[in-house]
């Protein structure tokens, strides 16, 4: 069984189309089918099944892409580990991070490495949690900066800040005539990030847990740091870190409606997998957000209630 082959195989699974995955690995489809049949007929079992247009795991295909997945992850972790000792290397860092913890954490952090080991170099993907955290799983990222699991089995880590997510609404919101109550939070359209996102499903459970419907979302986003202003120009609603509001930060044309019951608490950090090959600037960067202060107080916000 060649390395080549369960590349192509993972591709194809991942993928769920022939065409795809030869567009993806600059293939062809005929070469990629010779290649799912000598993996067939070395494992005396079907991979595929049709689905549609596309391809569907069998139980056994299903069982071969877990492990084709551990597999390229080792050998792609020894080929970096033996380069770095090559090299001489600090090494290479691929680093995955929320909009807020580039914006509040990542400056400080990046200072104190590039001070320390100015030959390291970085590779940084902003995104939402729930992707990043998939990247990770699949060994495209090294480490993720951004929020923490209440409980996280499956990943190791680090806590660096405290932070604090509040439902948002421009500064003349009619909310702010009186004082709302979390059924008031429903005459408005909402922008929030997807359903799978940790901070989102949070939102989801305290209205479902309070009898209520879901929030109705008008736009659905990937970055709510980034529409502020347009939301500043709407009655809208949003759920964003306090580390996005006040003066001279993203979300200052915005103010919290103050409601303990949509007060979501979490702590932002590391992310990273306990079995993975970590570069010296990888571990170095862990230890930085170990020592970071846990004190470091969320900033005051003028509330409006």
């Amino acid at each position: 069984m060649e390395l080549r082959d369960l590349a192509y195989f993972q591709a194809i699974a991942e993928t769920g189309h022939l065409g795809r995955a030869a567009e993806q690995l600059g293939r062809t489809q005929p070469a990629l089918t010779k290649c799912i049949r000598r993996l067939e007929n070395e494992l005396s079992a079907n991979l595929f099944e049709r689905s549609g247009r596309g391809l569907k795991l069998t139980p056994i295909g299903d069982a071969l892409l877990s492990r084709t997945r551990q597999l390229r992850n080792s050998v792609e972790m020894a080929v970096r580990e033996v380069r770095d000792v090559a090299r001489g290397s600090v090494g290479h860092v691929r680093l995955g991070s929320g909009a807020t913890t580039t914006e509040y954490l990542l400056p400080s952090l990046y200072s104190t490495m590039l001070k320390e080991t100015p030959e390291v170099t970085m590779e940084l993907i902003i995104g939402m949690n729930d992707v990043l955290r998939a990247s990770l799983r699949k060994g495209y990222l090294d480490l993720v900066i951004g929020p923490l699991a209440e409980s996280d089995t499956e990943f190791a880590t680090v806590p660096a800040l405290e932070d604090r997510v509040v439902v948002v609404a421009r500064a003349g919101h009619p909310l702010f005539n009186k004082r709302p109550k979390m059924p008031d939070l429903l005459n408005y359209r909402w922008v929030l990030p997807g359903p799978h996102v940790a901070m989102r499903k949070w939102l989801d459970h305290t209205f479902a847990a309070n009898g209520l419907r879901q929030p109705d979302v008008q736009i659905e986003t990937s970055s709510i740091s980034l529409l502020p202003r347009m939301i500043a120009h709407t009655d809208l609603l949003s759920f964003i870190s306090v580390r996005n509001l006040g003066e001279g930060r993203v979300g200052s044309p915005l103010r919290e409606i103050v409601l303990p019951e949509t007060t979501m608490s979490r702590w932002l950090g590391a992310v990273y997998r306990q079995d993975a090959y970590l570069s010296p600037a990888c571990r170095r960067m862990i230890e930085i957000i170990k020592a970071m202060p846990k004190s470091n107080p969320l900033p005051k916000q003028r509330r409006v209630a």
